[in-house]
């Protein structure tokens, strides 16, 4: 039986004579992804805005129905909450965001937490109430801050190991490359207004995970093929590199594919923004990893003698010596 092969092993595709054309697209959508992210903002769910949290018991339970709970609160009108369990099996943390006519009431924002609490006492028996408190704007914007610095500090850490372990060029590639990736993904919840939360934040670092993954795949192949192939143009090499891992990049997109699809569209409303960030993330990485990690590789100065190692003074004077010369 013939294994059916999605990419030949002979492709010859020119990825990079459209190199410039493709780099002005992805520039002017980095771009207008941050045009809209300051024109819109972002819509920050509960972890970034600050809300209302309700720690409850369910005493006649081991276990908090969490699924039901998000239902039941998701339908008061306060968008969708986030529950977590907070200690035991049968304790929840439930927080909703507050709109904005609450803020700066006094006792509108306890009175929203009643209103959580007594729609689940009517249809639960047995629950304790342990907290019914505000989560500020402060403490919330401290979750936006350390975030930020979560995302950098992720971004700087792998430009960093690639430059170690390729050159500098590559360092700088891979860090474009990720930026792009990001600025696409933050442009789209912007646009769309989509809830940005702490999964998001997750699916942003999976995101650079993959994408990373890919470039180092094609960036390890331009490197031996550099060292195999001395006199063979820049971008022809970049061609033949990319061409040479194409069917591992495809195959790796299509099988996550292949689960995010199903659960984007059949999925919980709870994990849609967190599905569709990965998703997005799957096709601009891919498309980065391609065409801007490997293109950028030409401007930066990038040649066959970059991976030849260098001669030393001691060496060149013993050839010489040897008559080597």
């Amino acid at each position: 039986m013939r294994l059916i092969k999605l990419v030949p092993d002979d492709t010859n595709i020119k990825f990079l004579k459209f190199r410039v054309p493709f780099y002005a697209v992805s520039v002017l959508l980095i771009l207008a992804s941050w045009a809209v992210v300051f024109t819109n903002g972002l819509n920050y769910g509960v972890d970034f805005a600050g809300g209302q949290e309700v720690r409850l018991t369910f005493e006649g339970q081991t276990e908090a129905p969490i699924p039901a709970l998000r239902e039941q609160v998701g339908q008061l009108g306060y968008g969708d909450p986030v529950i977590q369990r907070f200690g035991a099996d049968n304790q929840v943390s439930i927080r909703v965001r507050l709109p904005a006519e609450a803020e700066g009431v006094p006792g509108a924002a306890t009175e929203i937490g009643n209103q959580v609490i007594a729609s689940i006492e009517n249809s639960y028996d047995n629950v304790r109430q342990d907290g019914n408190d505000t989560v500020s704007g402060k403490v919330a914007g401290e979750f936006r801050s350390t975030a930020l610095y979560a995302l950098l500090a992720a971004m700087l850490a792998i430009s960093l190991y690639i430059w170690v372990r390729f050159e500098w060029q590559f360092g700088v590639g891979a860090l474009f490359a990720l930026f792009h990736d990001v600025s696409l993904t933050l442009g789209m919840f912007a646009l769309f207004q989509l809830e940005f939360s702490l999964q998001i934040i997750a699916a942003i670092l999976a995101i650079i995970g993959y994408s990373l993954n890919d470039t180092i795949v094609v960036y390890d192949r331009i490197r031996e093929n550099l060292k195999k192939y001395r006199k063979m143009p820049l971008p022809e090499l970049l061609d033949l590199s990319v061409n040479e891992t194409l069917a591992r990049t495809v195959m790796t997109s299509l099988t996550l594919l292949l689960a995010l699809i199903p659960l984007l569209f059949f999925g919980p409303a709870s994990l849609f923004g967190l599905t569709a960030a990965i998703t997005l993330g799957i096709f601009v990485g891919t498309y980065s990893s391609v065409y801007m990690a490997a293109p950028i590789l030409i401007w930066l100065g990038v040649s066959s003698d970059s991976f030849v190692p260098q001669e030393s003074v001691a060496d060149a004077q013993d050839r010489k010596a040897r008559g080597e010369v």
